[in-house]
């Protein structure tokens, strides 16, 4: 468990190169603890990558153990793999009714997650019908195409999948769509169709994490058909008009902003650090400021 370039050297990845289907997932622990048999994808008559927090793990868990499927790890994304992997008297055959057994994982974990299933050359995209976490697709193009944005008409050369759009460049791929909230997505080498869409009980709103906003997300990545960093300017400027503050820099109040904080990308998140301690040294190692923005001014920092 470390950053990706660590795990992943290039003699690791050349494993990889033969493939045409891959799943991966970076992440800190949520749920149970952090070690490697929690670590993601859970494989085994499938592989499942999951992003969030199952509200009623607890209850989850009590349910399948007392219908007798076995659970080794502590982390919830293995009762989603175990559900996904029951096959219900229902099915005839030997050929699993994929979207049958995810809406059952939608009846019995509403939410929070976004997944990835991968079943031998097909991998479904799914996410839950409050739309929590994100999802977006990917098109894969030649690379001579990837800077022209008034090119539409490149070959498509496969998909991606992640949580942030913004991602999708580095690996050779430009936003094709979101995956919307309680959408079911069957993506082969060549395809991408909707199966399903699962809808949320009547007169239950949308539930989008505003967390993806605030903090997690990427400024140039895009939900709901807006960019991040837009959702954060405007933000700051419906701050300054309701509870404005005492301050120099605040921009919409005809006041210059300026950028004094600055943030190293090689540590890691902080919040998630056991105690006071080691967050306040992880944040003295994070971040600091421009010293000569800051002095003989009122500032107020808000993030």
């Amino acid at each position: 468990m470390a950053l990706v370039n660590h795990v992943f050297t290039e003699d690791n990845l050349k494993k990889l190169y033969i493939s045409n289907l891959v799943i991966g997932h970076k992440r800190y622990a949520t749920t149970g603890n952090c070690k490697l048999e929690n670590c993601q994808p859970f494989v085994g008559k499938i592989a499942v990558a999951h992003n969030g927090e199952l509200i009623n793990a607890a209850q989850l868990r009590e349910k399948l153990l007392h219908h007798g499927i076995g659970l080794s790890r502590s982390s919830d994304r293995e009762m989603i793999t175990q559900l996904l992997a029951y096959t219900s008297p229902q099915e005839q055959d030997d050929t699993p009714d994929w979207v049958a057994r995810i809406k059952n994982l939608m009846k019995e974990a509403p939410t929070a997650y976004s997944l990835l299933i991968m079943h031998r050359d097909v991998i479904y995209a799914v996410r839950d019908p409050y739309g929590n976490r994100p999802l977006c697709i990917g098109r894969l193009i030649p690379i001579s195409d990837i800077n022209d944005k008034e090119k539409n008409s490149s070959e498509t050369e496969g998909w991606a999948v992640s949580s942030e759009p913004c991602s999708f460049l580095s690996v050779g791929a430009r936003y094709y769509r979101e995956v919307l909230p309680g959408e079911i997505v069957k993506i082969s080498r060549h395809n991408v169709q909707t199966l399903d869409t699962i809808p949320r009980s009547e007169g239950k709103p949308m539930a989008f994490c505003i967390f993806e906003y605030v903090y997690f997300a990427r400024p140039d990545s895009i939900f709901e058909n807006q960019m991040v960093y837009t959702v954060r300017y405007c933000c700051g400027q419906q701050l300054a008009i309701e509870p404005p503050v005492d301050a120099d820099l605040v921009r919409r109040c005809g006041l210059p902003y300026v950028e004094v904080l600055c943030k190293t990308r090689y540590v890691g998140r902080t919040f998630i650090q056991p105690n006071m301690k080691l967050r306040q040294l992880s944040v003295a190692k994070k971040i600091w400021s421009s010293v000569r923005q800051l002095q003989r001014q009122r500032n107020c920092s808000c993030r």
